[in-house]
């Protein structure tokens, strides 16, 4: 098969359109023809080697590695155990994360090997650009926002995220027009809340289209001096800025940061009242068929940035490092 591999750490001219093994199919298994491929930030990441963690925390890996994620296609092969898929159907899937994200996962390909467990029927009413741009952003938003759905233990805090009911909430999203930004708005909104979308002027017209009851050009206003008695915030930025949202909130409120790496204010949260509180997003087919209820009724949409052919990996790369992402980048495989 072609696949897209890396055979050193470094920037996005380190992936290479190659030829590559076609992978296998263990018990529990289908193989997946891959028709699109949507792209997260732990490609970058892991692209160049996670310099942002501490170097004991940085990933071993065995070069080539394959990245990617988030796939949608049609299923071209199935393990002797399988029984609740067949040869032909449409799915789409966040394949092995976390567990497969030091380059196991394999997504920028042609084929791809999944868990069948990790699998959902693709949403009819999209297609699969779409439905590749889905799975990590809206997996990630349903399960700090909706439900957990797992009882992995987040080593970056030592207690339980819990999603929080928003119906009638004053909810604050930043970075509003990113992947998991846009969907996040999107969820508040189906469960009721009140939206205030922080995002770039560019954004404005979108994020108004999906609902927003307010919106602020971070641009041009400080979202901490106008905004105050939040009740949550979802700071899709997240790293050390995070703690500025802190004044935002009530007593008794909470910050979910999608990247809470690099958060420093834990006591001044707890002089506040108010609870930070995270998730590491897991693979889970069964949230996927749910959401793929939410994605056909047109109740979620899923926002396109750009697309770019599977052998132009490293130019999409090079659109993520441009930053200001109007929902997702995604590849097409011929």
């Amino acid at each position: 098969m072609k696949a897209v591999r890396q055979h050193e750490f470094g920037g996005p001219e380190v992936l290479v359109y190659e030829d590559a093994p076609a992978p296998e199919i263990n018990p529990g298994e289908v193989r997946i023809r891959v028709h699109a491929v949507g792209l997260n930030p732990p490609d970058w990441y892991l692209r160049d080697g996670y310099k942002a963690l501490p170097p004991e925390w940085q990933p071993k890996v065995n070069f080539p590695i394959i990245l990617g994620t988030d796939v949608s296609g049609v299923i071209d092969a199935v393990a002797d155990d399988i029984t609740d898929f067949a040869v032909g159907d449409e799915v789409y899937s966040m394949v092995r994360f976390p567990t497969g994200m030091m380059g196991e996962s394999k997504g920028y390909a042609e084929y791809v090997s999944v868990p069948a467990l990790e699998v959902a029927l693709k949403p009819t009413g999209i297609d699969h650009v779409h439905a590749a741009g889905a799975p990590m952003s809206l997996l990630t938003a349903w399960q700090f926002m909706i439900e957990l759905g797992h009882d992995e233990p987040n080593p970056l805090q030592s207690y339980k995220h819990i999603p929080v009911p928003l119906e009638g909430k004053k909810v604050l999203i930043n970075g509003a027009g990113g992947g998991v930004g846009h969907f996040a708005v999107q969820l508040a909104k189906w469960k009721g809340a009140h939206v205030i979308a922080v995002a770039s002027g560019k954004h404005e017209a979108f994020l108004r289209d999906l609902g927003v009851d307010e919106f602020i050009d971070y641009t041009r206003i400080v979202p901490e001096d106008v905004i105050h008695d939040a009740d949550l915030v979802v700071d899709g930025v997240g790293g050390p800025t995070t703690r500025r949202f802190l004044r935002t909130l009530k007593r008794g409120g909470a910050l979910f940061p999608i990247f809470p790496l690099g958060f420093s204010g834990a006591e001044e949260a707890e002089k506040l009242g108010v609870t930070v509180s995270a998730t590491q997003v897991r693979s889970n087919g069964a949230q996927l068929a749910e959401l793929a209820r939410l994605l056909n009724d047109g109740k979620i949409r899923v926002a396109i940035d750009s697309t770019f052919p599977l052998a132009d990996a490293g130019k999409a790369h090079e659109r993520a490092a441009q930053g200001n992402i109007q929902g997702k980048i995604v590849l097409t495989v011929a």
